[in-house]
């Protein structure tokens, strides 16, 4: 079967990039919105699970590219667990 990435609620685009984008920041990822442009001292809560990332040339590089397949699942398994969080805590 095919998969759709047809999002039922296209206005939550926006709200869903953003979230990413914070995701990655907080994870010391720099893909260019808001990013670091040094990952040394970043306050990581999951900085170690992700692995050594000093091999990495992030220099002044922008977008989502350059990052592993590890780095990007940590980001969409973070942006699914807050989600359930907050539907969560809306029928509570």
């Amino acid at each position: 079967m095919a998969r759709s990435n047809k999002k039922v609620v296209p206005e939550s685009r926006q709200m869903l990039d953003q979230m990413k984008y914070e995701i990655a920041a907080e994870f010391g990822l720099n893909v260019g919105y808001g990013g670091r442009g040094s990952l040394a001292g970043a306050d990581t809560e999951f900085g170690g699970e992700l692995g050594e990332i000093s091999d990495h040339s992030y220099g002044q590089y922008k977008g989502w590219g350059h990052l592993t397949s590890r780095e990007n699942g940590s980001i969409g398994g973070e942006i699914t667990k807050r989600l359930i969080r907050q539907a969560e805590q809306q029928h509570l």
